[in-house]
């Protein structure tokens, strides 16, 4: 293995960042696990979108706890959270904020909309119109806002989280490919099994007796602590072999009939160096929390996934044979090698 000469690596090592950032990050996780049951993947999937500075789609049919997950983020951290819901006559402004006309004065005074939070939830963001995914899609990137001539920054702390119902397609805009490639991750959650079912309606049940959806965590986590881990995870080994495999599995999605005719005749167009900058970012993130001083070829792996799927853009051919992004992704790493 490229990195079976390293020795194990230790926590401690890790925990040494200002305030203990990886051991508080830790105690988040325990915590959203604690309120999200049976959802494993959506909370590591959040947790290394708020490490890597980036935003996050989820999709999922209702009741899967995609709002609730948000919302223990929010509880958790020293963070102001605002849920939006997008439907067919929302506006621009009523995302952006607008300036409003002050009759005692004259003049105008730019009123702040709720993108001006630090936690977002875009609550079935396909439902609204292009001008106001449009609107989104400027806060998404360049962490800032216009309205008329002037332009106002984003808070340093700006995460969106965008929900889809992949069951109801009536009344929805699908994401144009600019907004799509702007969200880091694209996960999709799915239903619990039985005993986890029965896990959550005991949780269900203690919140309504103690009138209390989210109980609060042990302490929260500073905004500071988060940017100590985003500074810890930029420190991470990668080495040049597993930046090279990043860069070879992002290239085979725009070349890809050298690596594997099937993909060659299924995809339409390939993933942008964003992608790349994302399965590096995550990367780094997932061996941080999981302690290691290094990212391993595994951990790209487990990233690729949530990081390609919604930025490649299949044949129509391949779409009417049933073929899914997913299996284009499970064909591309079995042809491309790892280190």
């Amino acid at each position: 293995m490229l990195n079976a000469d390293r020795g194990p690596s230790t926590v401690a090592k890790l925990s040494a960042e200002p305030a203990g950032a990886h051991q508080e990050l830790l105690r988040l996780r325990d915590y959203l696990a604690s309120q999200i049951i049976g959802q494993h993947d959506l909370v590591e999937k959040l947790l290394i979108a708020l490490l890597a500075d980036g935003h996050l789609l989820v999709e999922g049919p209702p009741g899967l706890a995609k709002t609730r997950a948000i919302k223990a983020l929010a509880h958790a951290i020293q963070a102001d959270f605002q849920r939006v819901q997008f439907t067919p006559d929302l506006l621009p402004a009523d995302l952006t904020g607008s300036d409003i006309f002050r009759p005692e004065d004259r003049s105008f005074q730019f009123q702040r909309g709720p993108l001006f939070h630090n936690l977002i939830l875009a609550d079935e963001v396909n439902r609204a119109p292009a001008k106001v995914q449009a609107a989104l899609l400027e806060a998404m990137a360049e962490r800032q806002i216009t309205v008329g001539r002037a332009s106002y920054a984003l808070p340093p702390l700006f995460l969106v989280m965008a929900t889809q119902n992949p069951l109801e397609q009536e009344g929805t805009y699908p994401l144009p490919e600019a907004q799509l490639d702007r969200f880091m991750l694209h996960t999709r959650v799915d239903y619990p099994d039985r005993a986890t079912t029965l896990s959550i309606m005991k949780l269900a049940r203690r919140e309504a007796i103690t009138q209390r959806e989210l109980p609060s965590p042990e302490r929260r986590l500073t905004q500071e602590t988060i940017f100590a881990g985003r500074r810890a995870i930029l420190g991470l080994t990668l080495s040049d072999p597993v930046a090279e495999y990043i860069a070879a599995l992002v290239h085979a999605t725009q070349q890809p009939h050298p690596f594997s005719d099937k993909l060659g005749k299924w995809l339409r167009c390939g993933a942008s160096p964003r992608a790349a900058i994302a399965i590096e970012r995550g990367a780094r993130s997932l061996a941080w929390l999981e302690g290691r001083d290094y990212v391993s070829p595994e951990d790209v792996q487990r990233i690729a996934p949530d990081a390609l799927r919604h930025r490649l853009m299949l044949e129509y051919a391949a779409q009417a044979g049933g073929i899914s992004s997913d299996a284009c992704i499970e064909e591309l790493l079995s042809k491309v090698a790892a280190p």
